[in-house]
């Protein structure tokens, strides 16, 4: 999608931002030669507003562009190649996403770990261990950046030397909490920090639930650590419920009510976790990283797959036929060499999977 024309939809006034996205998904499946123009018109038409003219659009937009740009941030559109397909499969998916720090951190296999913002010091400490395990594992940890349970695994990851991504309730260059603003410099160094909001907007009460259905969409599973009964971490598990995701909790004492949340998330169904392993065998599409022998080299994911295959991501034989060109047999047996390497793995539906298994070459 046009940058401009995207960045124009996000600053759409009068209306939820989760209904401009959801706008957005069935305009563009439904008609797929508009125009940036004509899809803004057809997007206020669904939405019953008045389109303005579309120089006053495009004004907006560049002025957003400009004020991101003067911040650090990068503008990814919805349908760049950099849009994380996840999050872009949900049913109201942001416009425009604003990063600050790595786009392509946004495209690898991830996990939410969320919780209470007034924590107590046992699940800081588990929200920072599980950060550091699954960080350990390859496994990008995304969360909110808010105080107590986010904050803790977001320093976990960057404790384990992986990436981590804070979702935010503002803009960009508004990093709240405030306090939080050294620990979303170091995020940013090798991850992400990312917003649907343009530069400048406040941190709003209002924006915070819409911020979790990204959370929750960017991930293949969410993890609740320490919830009351009207926590914000349970829209979270909501959000990834509705959207097919995994959910999971953490388990603590039953005095107090400071897990009443994740204690009614277990008893519905949702897996109890006491460790990053019990998170991962909940995903079909991890495998641990093997120890390569000296004949498995990079160049196994070099011959057309490399570049059509994305890690945690489950693709057909037809499908990775149809992108790379190769013959059905000659991929089949390439893939296949790649399973014993440890670099693919089947999921359901006769799919292929690849991993982040580490290479040598």
């Amino acid at each position: 999608m046009d940058v401009r024309a995207a960045v124009a939809l996000s600053l759409v006034e009068g209306v939820t931002r989760s209904r401009v996205g959801a706008c957005l998904r069935e305009a563009t499946a439904e008609r797929q030669d508009l125009t940036p123009e004509a899809l803004l018109v057809e997007i206020q038409a669904r939405l019953g507003l008045q389109a303005p003219a579309w120089t006053a659009w495009r004004t907006h937009a560049d002025e957003a562009l400009a004020a991101a740009q003067r911040a650090g941030l990068e503008a990814v559109p919805w349908g760049d190649a950099r849009y994380p397909p996840l999050l872009a499969e949900i049913h109201d998916p942001p416009p425009v996403l604003w990063v600050r720090g790595r786009p392509e951190a946004l495209l690898a296999p991830a996990v939410a770990v969320v919780g209470a913002r007034a924590a107590s010091a046992a699940a800081l400490e588990t929200a920072r261990c599980l950060g550091e395990s699954l960080a350990r594992r390859d496994i990008a940890v995304i969360s909110g950046l808010a105080r107590g349970v986010d904050s803790a695994a977001h320093r976990g990851a960057l404790q384990g030397g992986g990436v981590t991504v804070g979702v935010l309730g503002s803009g960009g260059d508004r990093i709240y909490p405030a306090e939080h603003g050294p620990l979303a410099r170091d995020i940013a160094r090798g991850g992400a920090v990312v917003t649907e909001l343009a530069p400048g907007v406040p941190p709003l009460p209002a924006h915070f639930p819409l911020r979790n259905r990204i959370i929750s969409g960017l991930v293949r599973a969410v993890v609740v650590v320490e919830a009351a009964e009207r926590s914000g971490s349970l829209i979270t598990a909501r959000c990834a419920l509705e959207q097919g995701r995994e959910v999971m909790a953490v388990p603590g004492p039953a005095l107090g009510g400071r897990n009443r949340g994740a204690h009614a998330l277990i008893r519905d169904g949702a897996k109890l976790v006491e460790s990053a392993d019990d998170i991962l065998e909940e995903l079909p599409w991890f495998v641990p990283a093997p120890v390569a022998s000296p004949g498995i080299r990079n160049e196994l994911l070099g011959k057309g797959l490399d570049g059509v295959m994305r890690p945690g991501e489950p693709c057909s034989l037809d499908e990775l036929a149809a992108l790379t060109g190769c013959s059905p047999g000659a991929l089949l047996a390439r893939l296949l060499e790649l399973e014993l390497a440890g670099l693919v793995v089947r999921a359901d539906g006769g799919r292929f999977v690849r991993t982040r298994g580490r290479v040598v070459g």
